[in-house]
């Protein structure tokens, strides 16, 4: 069985909580970490081979490298450029404010990329994903599929937390997930929500809540969240990070799972190669194995087209490459 490589691309908050997951999981004999900042990708690499000494450690070999060293990577999670901007201590930081530093980001770590491999699986995070999706997707002739981003993951993480809290029930017998952006247009899926098979309008006639289920402020809550965490800490990674690992998992293991992931649209809901966003997608050894075009009520699909409306600006406003 071939042993498995994995190269990060920026090891900022994000990228270093990626690398310490990875060290974990027994995934990769392998790890590879690349960065503008040399002195920053050795240091987390050398301080993660360190705990390679530790009982309970895999030994996997662990350095910092450059982009040639992708040419064998079997997965490239790319977390490089900041990850959100704060204009205001009372403002939510929209991610789409990373849209001209970012765009040029993934520009040149697709260029660096691309020089070595057309093979390896690709996952983003770096925001504003789905515009950072979308320019390395169809500006690179990257074989499709191989691309995708974390997309709804974390929002989809999110809106299970909050169901679970509201009912006292373990978040991982909620079956619940967002589409659209991975930013503030996300919407949840409710006509799709249920715990146990227990659908929306049945919940809360079978389980107790703090508070009725409304669509409206459940969604809300899931927006919210993610400022409640950048406010306090000033970013988000921990989530984000085991988001990308659990895809990570997927691809290695080609476990064929279904995950809301972030791609660009060939024909789904009207959108023929002009916007990405997540929705419902099969997850295996070739990346994105099939996207599931699930059926929406009426009030979904208004918020689906007002979602990628909003995604396709921000792509506008990304350009073409230079």
């Amino acid at each position: 069985m071939k042993q498995k490589k994995l190269a990060i691309i920026g090891v900022g908050h994000v990228g270093s909580y990626v690398l310490a997951d990875a060290m974990k999981m027994n995934l990769f004999s392998e790890i590879v970490v690349i960065d503008k900042d040399e002195d920053l990708a050795h240091g987390e690499a050398l301080d993660q081979a360190h705990a390679t000494a530790l009982t309970y450690m895999v030994n996997t070999h662990v350095y910092a490298g450059d982009y040639e060293d992708v040419i064998d990577a079997d997965v490239i999670i790319v977390a490089a450029g900041p990850s959100v901007i704060v204009t205001d201590e009372n403002e939510k930081p929209d991610r789409a404010l990373l849209t001209d530093i970012n765009s040029e980001v993934i520009r040149e770590v697709m260029t660096g990329i691309t020089t070595y491999t057309k093979e390896a699986i690709i996952i983003l995070i770096t925001n504003p994903l789905d515009t950072v999706t979308y320019i390395a997707e169809t500006e690179f002739n990257y074989p499709q599929g191989r691309i995708f981003g974390t997309g709804t993951m974390l929002d989809s993480a999110r809106l299970r937390h909050a169901i679970a809290s509201n009912y006292n029930i373990d978040p991982k017998s909620v079956t619940g997930y967002m589409m659209g952006e991975h930013g503030m247009t996300a919407f949840p899926v409710f006509s799709r929500l249920n715990i146990q098979g227990f659908g929306e309008e049945e919940i809360d006639k079978y389980f107790k809540g703090k508070e009725p289920l409304d669509r409206g402020v459940f969604g809300q809550k899931v927006v919210d969240a993610a400022y409640e965490v950048i406010n306090n800490k000033k970013w988000t990674n921990a989530a984000i990070a085991q988001a990308a690992m659990t895809l990570a998992k997927a691809v290695v293991l080609d476990e064929q799972s279904v995950y809301p992931v972030c791609t660009t649209l060939t024909g789904q809901y009207g959108y023929e190669d002009n916007v990405a966003l997540s929705m419902p997608s099969i997850i295996g050894k070739n990346g994105v194995e099939q996207q599931l075009e699930v059926t929406l009520d009426d009030e979904e699909m208004a918020l689906l087209h007002q979602s990628a409306q909003y995604i396709q600006e921000t792509i506008k406003q990304a350009g073409k490459k230079k």
